[in-house]
């Protein structure tokens, strides 16, 4: 008699190669049953979007050819976690699900928790492997960055040649309706992550170190990877390993190569050590890091400033050229995220919890993880960064000095002359378009960041918030390590005037 199926339960990890999951359940039972759960609940969270949906449909559909070509096809099913496993357990009498683990939001964090509920009541063994350098159940943050840099020097695993066809009807995939528009939006599946990591290495990655800064720039020169990495159609660790054998061919040469390779390889660390952040501390998701911020901006913030920001219609030129160039690709480089997001926080004073998510839906990439860490640092609440407040004025005439990329995502300043572009305002023929074809600013950018560092700063006072601020960094800052020397409580008063630490840009500019 055939012993049941093992069950592997696919997330954010669509791929046959480097799948630790799918080794260590292959070498646990006589077949195979990969399964994906499309949960139509988590799709209508105010976080998710159809941009994300599509470009996982994509990779969905190109993992299935995979696993269908090794004899097991993968099997889709749709509705609640729970009740689908047990309809297959039922089926199939399974007894072993293997996965990967997930640092996902709230959402499935409590829908894993309700997994792990339901398996032991019915005797099923649930295995979570790691897939990336991020650890469960740490107690701390000592000796972190050398487990995580040993899992990255770990052989890959390779893909299966055959696996045993499981014989498990798959329901068809479903098209969840969506009226989330993304024309540029990047595509999907294993074989474009892999052609953008082999252009990344041998072509475009060269200025990366420089042009990341740069929304122009960066659109070409930064690896693009960052969806692939946030739904696994490739590894960290493929990612990680590539760069290091580019590094070591490129060593010895003035090309500026490999300086490009170790600041990737800098922002791959950086992202499990984001990752590693929320799945220590789940509530970073939905509450002030630093504790003492939990009331400095109103939480119900103004609705009409949050659609101006939302929709790229604040007056502040380079910052509506941001955000309508991410509502249409799905991507914005870091420097640019960590801005508009300060300016929605600061300038106008808008709480982190109201356009935090109007920015994970925006993004094709978006990984809880990296995401509510950065909100929050780059609105001042961790309580151990340096207060960012970006100005989008300077910002647009350092990163679009010749105006390239304002006025293509903001043709209604095409008249405006360069020296005026950024401040449209101060133009003598502002009058032609400012109220007419383009708003006029929504604030004013020097007197808001004013009022916004003066708010934030005076929070800092006092032995109570200091000795949170220690208890914050001996949980999440990173030790002594080179990647992440900024990862620290600031001195106070230390205000950052001018141009932002730029080891503190470090979302992925994947």
């Amino acid at each position: 008699m055939s012993q049941p199926p093992v069950i592997l339960w696919y997330k954010r990890d669509l791929r046959v190669t480097d799948h630790p999951a799918l080794s260590y359940a292959l070498e646990r039972g006589d077949a195979v049953l990969p399964l994906y759960i499309v949960e139509p609940e988590y799709w209508q969270l105010p976080d998710t979007s159809g941009r994300q949906w599509a470009f996982l449909r994509e990779s969905l559909l190109e993992l299935s050819e995979a696993l269908s070509s090794l004899g097991a096809p993968l099997v889709f099913r749709s509705g609640d976690a729970v009740e689908v496993l047990e309809a297959l357990r039922r089926l199939t009498g399974a007894e072993r699900i293997v996965s990967h683990e997930e640092t996902g939001n709230a959402w499935t964090y409590a829908r894993d928790k309700r997994v792990a509920e339901w398996a032991r009541v019915q005797g099923v063994h649930w295995t979570e492997l790691a897939q990336s350098g991020v650890g469960r159940r740490l107690q701390g943050r000592d000796g972190w960055a050398k487990r995580r840099d040993g899992f990255m020097a770990r052989p890959q695993v390779d893909a299966p040649v055959a696996m045993r066809p499981h014989h498990v009807a798959s329901d068809p995939i479903p098209d969840l309706d969506s009226n989330d528009r993304c024309p540029e939006r990047q595509q999907g599946g294993r074989q474009a992550a892999l052609s953008l990591l082999g252009g990344f290495l041998t072509e475009r990655g060269q200025t990366y170190r420089k042009a990341m800064s740069s929304p122009l720039e960066g659109e070409w020169a930064c690896s693009r990877l960052s969806p692939h990495i946030a739904f696994g159609t490739v590894s960290v660790r493929e990612a990680a390993q590539a760069a290091r054998a580019r590094k070591a061919e490129v060593k010895g040469t003035r090309t500026g190569w490999l300086g490009a390779m170790r600041s990737f390889e800098a922002r791959l660390a950086w992202r499990d050590h984001f990752m590693q952040k929320l799945e220590d501390e789940p509530e970073i998701e939905s509450r002030c890091l630093h504790h003492a911020y939990e009331h400095l901006r109103p939480r119900e913030s103004d609705a009409s400033r949050l659609q101006a920001w939302q929709t790229g219609q604040t007056g502040l030129p380079f910052l509506d050229a941001c955000m309508r160039f991410c509502a249409t690709t799905g991507w914005l480089n870091f420097r640019m995220r960590a801005m508009v997001t300060a300016v929605a926080s600061y300038h106008l004073w808008l709480d982190w919890r109201t356009h935090g998510p109007v920015l994970a839906r925006m993004f094709t990439d978006y990984e809880p993880g990296i995401h509510w860490s950065q909100v929050q640092m780059q609105s001042g609440t961790t309580g151990m960064n340096t207060v960012r407040i970006y100005n989008p004025v300077k910002q647009g005439q350092d990163q679009d000095p010749d105006g390239v990329f304002t006025r293509r995502w903001c043709p209604e300043l095409a008249e405006v002359p360069d020296m005026y572009l950024q401040e449209p305002w101060r133009w003598e023929g502002a009058g032609r378009i400012l109220g007419c074809s383009y708003p006029e600013p929504i604030v004013d950018v020097k007197e808001a960041a004013k009022a916004a560092r003066d708010a934030v700063w005076a929070v800092r006072k006092g032995e109570a918030f200091r000795a949170e601020a220690a208890r914050i960094v001996d949980k999440h800052a990173s030790r002594k390590d080179p990647r992440f020397v900024n990862d620290r409580t600031p001195k106070p008063r230390a205000k950052a005037r001018g141009k932002p630490q730029t080891t503190a840009q470090l979302k992925l500019d994947l």
